[in-house]
């Protein structure tokens, strides 16, 4: 890992993603099919036995094996060829049924298959992390006026628990694909050198092997990897999302803007040389998984055109593509939940800031009321004026429409936040009773 890896990479990477683990996995799956194999009696019960007690990474010469793959093109062939050795170095005839009717792809994909469903289980976890954090965030801010938006200018009242609302929509999407995507990624790669199968990976010992490692069962997928990039696009997706709160929260953190916060922390967002700077450094982190992930997930895509069988050198580009995703998208979920859970909220700059346009965020309540008397478009020409005026005397909009003696009942009611928010408040209660209803659901499900 590099320099920058505790920035970017969620901090159980190496608990997922090392050498290690990648040939504990690969290893996992030689011993997992030679069991397999002695109970379909196609090798002696016996070997497969040896075969379980020597893949163990400890035994490895893991720097010699990481020298050969220059010479295979992949790492199971030196893996193989170790485990062949140590297994002969216990029992000879064991050793003739290591990795017997397998082919190298058979090992690495099904081992990245097993890689993914750790990352997914990861995944999952932060999720129901996530929706409990948005979730006391929503009841807490549901009501905390603040403005909505548009184009980087200020629109109309809001509250920040609409905000909230819509990530914890978004959230509910991205579990949805989580759990679909499963099926058809989670699933094992046995079917030989060209994806025909042979007499010793046959269809019983390929169920049995889906089985016991927990995956679904596939056709040969060596040379369609459609799987594959559909969970590569399921991340850089997820990225996005994490890259949406932390573009939002960023912007809020603004000198100018200032109503939410990065929790501090000593020594956090500080400055080399101007001592009151406050950044936004967990966002700027996410900002950057998320600025890189759609073109990892894009190298994913373009290597889906391989030749025939097996390609040369498509497939071999998703080993490392495919790992730094996994880290960059995990670790831009991981410091989302870090900034949702120490997010701090100014709720009072947040309502003086809804002023600062001496009511022109209200200009749309004001021709609305307007236009049952006078017309739409009437009523839209004459509040334009009042704008306008308003702007050119730095007077506030309502002052300026008592001057003109506009026809409308109940003037200053217009101008209250809380009566410009629209249906924000049913649409905050309607997303919380939604998420509680899916929670269930899986809950009655388990």
């Amino acid at each position: 890992m590099s320099l920058y890896s505790q920035l970017f990479y969620s901090s159980n990477f190496s608990d997922i993603s090392s050498d290690e683990k990648d040939l504990s996995r690969m290893l996992f799956f030689e011993s997992s099919l030679a069991k397999i194999q002695a109970e379909n009696g196609i090798i002696p019960e016996k070997a497969a036995e040896w075969i379980k007690a020597c893949a163990e990474v400890k035994f490895l010469d893991i720097e010699k094996l990481k020298s050969d793959i220059r010479l295979g093109g992949n790492a199971a062939i030196p893996l193989v060829q170790q485990l062949t050795r140590i297994v002969k170095n216990n029992d000879v005839e064991a050793s003739r049924y290591v990795h017997l009717g397998a082919t190298s792809q058979d090992v690495i994909d099904t081992a990245q298959v097993l890689e993914i469903a750790e990352w997914i289980t990861f995944l999952e976890h932060n999720f129901q992390k996530l929706g409990a954090i948005l979730v006391s965030l929503i009841q807490k801010h549901r009501s905390t006026l603040m403005m909505g938006r548009t184009l980087l200018q200020q629109a109309k009242p809001i509250t920040f628990g609409l905000k909230l609302a819509e990530y914890l929509e978004a959230l509910q999407r991205h579990q949805q694909r989580l759990n679909q995507v499963k099926e058809r990624v989670l699933t094992i790669q046995l079917s030989g050198a060209v994806g025909s199968g042979n007499e010793w990976i046959n269809e019983e010992v390929r169920k049995g092997l889906a089985q016991k490692l927990g995956l679904n069962l596939s056709a040969s997928w060596q040379s369609n990897r459609d799987s594959i990039a559909e969970w590569a696009s399921v991340l850089a997706n997820l990225t996005g999302f994490c890259g949406k709160i932390a573009t939002d929260i960023s912007l809020l953190m603004q000198t100018e803007i200032a109503e939410v916060f990065e929790g501090a922390a000593d020594g956090k967002g500080g400055s080399s040389t101007m001592p009151h700077k406050r950044n936004p450094v967990t966002c700027v982190a996410i900002l950057a998984n998320a600025a890189r992930t759609p073109h990892l997930a894009a190298t994913i895509l373009a290597v889906m055109t391989q030749e025939h069988e097996r390609s040369a050198g498509k497939w071999h580009a998703e080993w490392e593509t495919l790992q730094t995703l996994h880290g960059l998208s995990a670790g831009a979920m991981e410091k989302t939940l870090e900034l949702l859970t120490n997010l701090e909220v100014d709720a009072e700059q947040m309502f003086q800031n809804i002023e600062i346009t001496k009511g022109l965020i209200y200009a749309e309540n004001v021709s609305l009321a307007l236009s049952k008397s006078l017309g739409k478009l009437a009523a839209h020409e004459l509040v334009e004026k009042a704008c306008k005026l308003s702007i050119k005397s730095a007077k506030h909009l309502k002052e300026v429409c008592k001057e003109l003696s506009l026809e409308i009942d109940n003037l200053d009611e217009l101008f209250l936040p809380e009566n410009s928010i629209g249906n924000s408040l049913e649409m905050i209660d309607l997303t919380l009773k939604n998420y509680e209803n899916t929670l269930s659901t899986g809950r009655n499900s388990k």
